[in-house]
């Protein structure tokens, strides 16, 4: 019996020795074709870093503001009699939008000039016996006086009415109305906004290091989300005199045509004010740079010739770049690169260095200074 077991033992043994030697010799002939295994070239996308003339801009984000613009509201209180405005409406300077009742004021007026005439009579009659010496002086005085006193409170109510009639003090287009016919308005109550659309203000802010480069006169170019593509030229007016003590920015103001409207007090915009002197810059597509914490590089792709087969292919050299302004879909390279070297565009991510790669600029995408996007 115990013979068996030992034979049974040893047949094992050698199984298990058999297959683990079967194993080890697997895994050393992967290990030998993994340690010489070259992976295929990896297919790219190239260009040539370009130099290229720039006009430099300061860019920031800016919002629009009406030249003129203003909340009308009621002088006088009343009852809305009558409402002379459409809500988005263009109106001219001097237009009647809203009219207050002024029954009460009217009668008055006419009490008023009833008053009037009588104290002119009175003083025309106080004159005559003065020169008949029929009245003293002060009785004359008193007339002359109670005339004048009549005139004043005629004048004071003509403009109480004149206030319960609201005008446009200025041409420009009307807000939504926030009032109702028949409504009762207390003294200051808000009735529409209204606002000069053409020209509009921009203010925005640069840093005080900017400062010396700006100009009162000196090209502004503002786009914004709303319109995408399109490009609102003005100048710029306005630098403040004073620089902000907590953010170290100096506020600017500039003035843009807006015959079209499209611009509104409030929207949010891009502004580049354009700098004078052009410069000489090495840019690149945004998207052959490959941004890291430690460092952004791109892919430059070099000749090289292989030893044991005395082919010549093309490797990647990583080179880590230092950039500056972005204009459109470049970036600008402002040391680490030199002119005419060509990169990699596309797909950078997952490139390494030393990686044979093969160029095919087929699928090359389309790269512009000013891209406009195909549904603007």
């Amino acid at each position: 019996m115990a013979k068996k077991i030992i034979f049974t033992l040893v047949i094992v043994l050698i199984l298990v020795g058999t297959l683990a030697g079967i194993k080890g010799l697997q895994f050393k002939t992967m290990f030998a074709q993994g340690a010489n295994f070259v992976p295929p070239p990896e297919t790219v996308t190239t260009t040539e870093a370009k130099q290229d003339t720039w006009q430099p801009t300061l860019t920031a984000v800016g919002s629009v503001a009406a030249v003129q613009g203003v909340v009308l509201g009621a002088e006088m209180s009343g009852a809305v009699k009558n409402i002379a405005f459409e809500s988005g409406a263009t109106v001219r300077a001097g237009d009647l939008l809203v009219e207050l009742d002024s029954s009460v004021e009217q009668a008055q007026l006419r009490s008023a000039m009833a008053s009037a005439d009588l104290a002119r009579l009175n003083l025309e009659r106080a004159r005559e016996l003065r020169e008949k010496k029929m009245m003293s002086q002060a009785d004359l005085d008193s007339a002359e006086a109670q005339a004048k006193q009549a005139n004043a409170q005629i004048d004071n109510i003509r403009a109480v009415i004149a206030k319960k009639a609201i005008r446009a003090p200025f041409a420009g287009r009307t807000g939504i109305r926030q009032i109702n016919l028949g409504q009762f308005l207390d003294n200051g109550a808000a009735v529409v906004t209204l606002q000069s659309l053409d020209p509009v203000y921009v203010n925005f802010s640069l840093p005080q290091q900017d400062l010396a480069q700006l100009g009162v006169g000196m090209a502004v170019r503002v786009t914004t989300d709303a319109f995408p593509g399109q490009n609102f030229e003005g100048k710029l007016t306005a630098i403040n005199p004073e620089v902000d003590a907590v953010t170290r920015n100096v506020r600017l103001q500039a003035t843009l045509a807006n015959p079209a409207g499209k611009l509104r007090p409030g929207m949010y915009v891009n502004v580049a004010a354009v700098l004078s002197q052009m410069e000489q810059v090495l840019m690149i597509p945004a998207t052959a740079v490959l941004y890291a914490p430690y460092g952004d590089s791109v892919f430059v792709v070099e000749d090289k010739k292989d030893e044991k087969t005395g082919a010549t292919g093309k490797v990647l050299n990583q080179k880590f770049v230092r950039l500056g302004k972005t204009r459109g879909d470049f970036v600008v390279v402002t040391s680490g690169l030199e002119a005419g070297q060509t990169i990699v565009t596309t797909g950078v991510f997952k490139l390494r260095n030393g990686m044979s790669v093969v160029v095919d600029n087929k699928l090359a995408p389309s790269l512009q200074l000013a891209p406009k996007p195909a549904n603007s």
